[in-house]
């Protein structure tokens, strides 16, 4: 297919809000060895645009300066040496940077065919919330068959996938949300308990839920206060994996608890891991999640769709925690 010399993207001018996201006309990336351009469809927003808009998550040396971590679209070119994907194939992809934008350059390693019966468009809701729910709660925390999984934030993109994986291999999941609406969402996604942590105190809900025994893996957003709380929720030899510190990254830690109980705190970020490292965790989520995604028991979960033009309006939506599920540019 022709690709033009220039596209729109959209760029931050400067720190601050969502303002400050404007169109702006680039010149379109070429692809090198081992990548391949897409031309956009649609590109989920997530929490770190938000700080890379506000000036406190820069990109990772190399990756470009527009935001944006996960597109989909179709191949619009091929690098030198790629045979793995042609032009016009379907596809949605992981990036370090450049999603908001008609065009984006992408590793191969990184890119993912676009499962049965997902329109080309909300496949963009996929590959950051599915790279960051495996890598961190079925790699890193190890989630078995049988266990049980707390999710922090579960009406967010990350926690309606957490929470279908969860309970599709075999957990039983419990969750913490905002309103009574949000919650019923968890639910209805397979939560065994969702807990409104605005009327109910979720550390004594889940004791009870649990009979005492606490939970064997907790996935947290939020950190600060909530740290202490989910040390305490946790069965022997339990794991915590922080994602995310929306509540401050600094607060003070019962190691007794911890060395007692035998207990693992753990964290990570994806975006500046390496591609090789990215690519393992696609080829964990072809073999295993994507065949989920392709039977229907699994579907991204998608609240609003915004233009590329109001890149803006999708960014206020997610700032102001309404939001069910992802929020997506449309191309």
């Amino acid at each position: 297919m022709p690709v033009p010399s220039t596209m729109t993207a959209i760029e931050i001018t400067e720190p601050g809000g969502p303002e400050v996201l404007q169109p702006v006309s680039r010149a379109v990336p070429s692809p090198a060895a081992g990548e391949v351009l897409i031309k956009v469809v649609g590109a989920g927003i997530n929490r770190p645009d938000v700080f890379q808009r506000k000036g406190a998550y820069p990109p990772p040396p190399g990756a470009p300066d527009i935001p944006g971590l996960e597109v989909s679209g179709t191949i619009a070119t091929v690098g030198p040496g790629v045979t793995s994907w042609q032009e016009g194939d379907a596809v949605c992809a992981l990036l370090a940077g450049g999603g908001y934008a008609e065009y984006c350059i992408a590793p191969i390693e990184q890119v993912l065919p676009i499962p049965k019966g997902i329109e080309v468009a909300d496949a963009a809701a996929l590959p950051e919330t599915f790279f960051t729910v495996w890598t961190n709660v079925f790699d890193r925390a190890a989630l078995q068959p049988g266990e049980t999984l707390l999710i922090h934030g579960g009406s967010s993109g990350i926690g309606t996938t957490a929470i279908q994986l969860a309970k599709n291999l075999g957990s039983t999941v419990f969750a913490t949300a905002g309103s009574p609406k949000k919650c019923a969402l968890c639910e209805n996604l397979g939560a065994s308990k969702a807990i409104n942590y605005r009327d109910e105190n979720f550390e004594e809900a889940i004791r009870e839920v649990t009979n005492k025994l606490g939970v064997d893996v907790i996935l947290d957003m939020v950190a600060g206060d909530y740290v202490a709380k989910n040390i305490r929720l946790l069965a022997p030899e339990g794991r915590l994996v922080f994602i995310a510190f929306l509540k401050g990254s600094k607060t003070e830690v019962d190691f007794n608890r911890v060395m007692r109980h035998r207990l693992k705190i753990m964290g990570s970020t994806l975006r500046p891991q390496s591609i090789a490292a990215k690519g393992k965790i696609a080829e964990h989520l072809r073999e295993t999640v994507w065949p989920l995604l392709d039977s229907g028991a699994v579907r991204p979960i998608i609240d609003s769709r915004f233009r590329l033009s109001d890149a803006k309006g999708a960014h206020a939506l997610m700032e102001s925690n309404a939001h069910m599920g992802k929020i997506l540019l449309t191309v």
